[in-house]
Order: structure tokens, then C-alpha cells, then sequence
């Protein structure tokens, strides 16, 4: 279990100030040589309930807060876990590579799969080489290179979305950027191979959906994914970024909600507490799922994966002619 964060919630607070006397008291019993087990049992059984309860009353904007801490598992942190072998491939053979958005080879269990996925980076430094995990249309466009080579050698495709949204600047629209997500919609759709998605922390926009389209929508359950973010959202429609909260109970981006409406299929829970509790056990919860995933996705011969694919979005929503 991680014992200490860079960023505590405010929800979080009881549960770190247990946890932070736990350890306090097990150093002092180390030093002193004093029996503090009974206490020590006690005290950790307390910070369980607490931890489970706290966290199973969750609003949705706290989970939207939880897709975002900075402790939480990124796509690396994930593939690092998950997978053996892995070798990064680079670039989109057009303008440039894009740190915002990875991709290579790996295999897991003696599976061999392609892994994409956006990457955050963990401090100012990192952040601003990986712009946040805002990809730009080099990123896109190597995401659906390295796809297209999946299909050449009939491997799986694992898509890991964790992402505020696409890069909206000047450059990233001089140079397509709606253009090059709109292609790997329709590339995604009729990629002849298996393409599991998991929302692994936040899910935005068009730069979610940039590399969404799969057979399987997985959502680790402490994420969110929506058409826009919760200020986004409360700034159009109140003029306040201040209703945030508000908008997020408003908008159903949450993982339960989301299974109740269609968009995704499964819910994959997280260690207790949430994903930044503990990382090695958070991916191979995942890796778990993936593995049955694509045990089931391996057996469907090409031509009906692609029409089961998209027979699966044509029915998404409601509408009337």
C-alpha cells in the first residue's frame, strides 16, 4: 500500500491522518521496542472501514477529482506492469512524434498485443514535455500507424484513454487535428483485429474518443468520460466554473452511469481506496480483465468483429424518425 501522496483530497483527509498515525506509531514500537500490536490491529482495521466507507459514498464529482490525482497509474505506469518486452515505436511518418500519446509492442502472458494510450507526465517538467496528455494530430496519426501494423500482423489492440482532451491550439488545428481524429474513428471501426478500450483516468471530448473505438469499452470505476469536462460544461451552461460539481452530477460521466446508459461495458473496480493506493495491484486487476477479453475477442473471425463493432455504436442513444 503507498503510504504517503503528493496531493491528498479533501475526502481523503481522516483517511491520510489514520494512516499517517499508523505509521508514526509503527516506527515508534521499532525504535522503543515496545508491543504495540493490539493497538496496531486496531488502528488498522479502523483505517479499512474507514477507507471503504469514505470511498463507497463517492459524489461524482470527487470521482471525477480521483481521475485526476496526480498519484494515480498512468499509461506507462500500467504497461510497465502489465506487459513484458514492451518496445515503444515513435513518430507518425508525417511531422513529428507526439510525447502526448504512446504506443508499441508488448506481450502479455505470451499474448502479444499493441498498446496506445495517453501519457500525463508526473511533475512541471514532464507535464510540459508530454502537454498534459493533450495530444496532438501527430499523436493521433501515430496511434492509427501503429494500429494499421497491428492489423498487418493480426494483433490485438489495447487502448488506454487518459486525457483532458485534444490539443486545441493553433499548430494542432493548422495541422488537422479534427481531421486526423475523424480518420482513426473510421480506421477504428474496421480495423480486422481486436480493440479493447479502457478509460483508465479521465475520458474528454474527441481526444478520448481519438483512440475509443474498439469492441469492448472498459472504465476502471474511478474515472470519468463525457462529450466535455464538468468546468467546461458549467462555464457554457451556467457561466460559473464554480458549478462544477454541479455539472459533473448533471452530465452521467461516471463509470456506473455510463453502464446504465450503454456507452461502455464493464466496470473494472479498483484496490480499495482507488488506483493510487496501490498501483501493482490496480494493474493487475486490469491485466486480469484484458486477458479475458481477449480471450473471448481472439475467437471472432475478423468479419464479424468489424460488424459487431459497428452494430454496437449505431445503437448507442435514443432517437426518433
Amino acid at each position: 500500500m503507498k503510504k504517503t501522496f503528493r496531493v491528498i483530497l479533501d475526502f481523503e483527509k481522516p483517511i491520510i491522518d489514520l494512516q499517517k498515525k499508523i505509521i508514526e506509531m509503527e516506527e515508534y514500537a521499532r525504535d522503543t521496542g515496545v508491543d504495540l500490536s493490539e493497538d496496531l490491529k486496531r488502528l488498522r482495521k479502523k483505517a479499512d472501514t474507514l477507507r471503504k466507507d469514505v470511498y463507497s459514498k463517492l459524489t461524482p464529482w470527487q470521482r471525477v477529482q480521483l481521475a485526476r490525482h496526480l498519484d494515480r497509474p498512468y499509461t506507462l505506469d500500467y504497461i510497465q506492469r502489465i506487459t513484458s518486452d514492451f518496445i515503444e515505436l515513435h513518430g507518425d511518418r508525417y511531422y513529428a512524434d507526439d510525447p502526448a500519446m504512446v504506443g508499441g509492442i508488448g506481450i502479455i502472458d505470451n499474448q502479444r498485443v499493441l498498446i496506445i494510450g495517453q501519457q500525463k507526465g508526473r511533475d512541471v517538467k514532464e507535464n510540459l514535455h508530454r502537454n498534459f496528455g493533450m495530444s496532438n494530430p501527430e499523436g493521433y496519426r501515430k496511434a492509427l500507424r501503429l494500429m494499421k501494423l497491428a492489423a498487418k500482423f493480426h494483433i490485438p489492440v489495447l487502448s488506454l484513454i487518459d486525457t483532458p482532451g485534444a490539443y486545441p491550439g493553433i499548430g494542432a488545428e493548422e495541422r488537422g487535428q479534427a481531421e486526423a481524429i475523424a480518420r482513426n474513428l473510421f480506421e477504428m471501426s474496421r480495423l480486422p483485429v481486436p480493440i479493447i478500450v479502457t478509460v483508465i483516468g479521465e475520458g474528454a471530448s474527441g481526444g478520448a474518443l481519438g483512440i475509443g473505438v474498439g469492441d469492448v469499452i472498459l472504465m476502471l470505476e474511478n474515472c470519468w468520460y463525457s462529450v466535455i469536462s464538468p468546468e467546461g460544461c458549467a462555464a457554457i451552461l451556467w457561466k460559473d466554473n464554480s458549478k462544477a460539481p454541479l455539472a459533473a452530477e448533471t452530465m452521467k460521466l461516471t463509470a456506473p452511469d455510463l453502464l446504465r446508459l450503454g456507452v461502455i461495458d464493464k466496470i473494472i473496480p479498483e484496490p480499495s481506496g482507488g488506483a493510487h493506493w496501490d498501483h501493482d495491484a490496480a494493474a493487475a486487476i486490469l491485466k486480469k480483465h484484458l486477458l479475458e477479453q481477449l480471450k473471448r475477442l481472439n475467437k471472432v473471425p475478423p468479419k464479424d468483429l468489424m460488424e459487431k463493432r459497428i452494430q454496437k455504436y449505431a445503437a448507442m442513444g435514443a432517437w426518433k424518425e
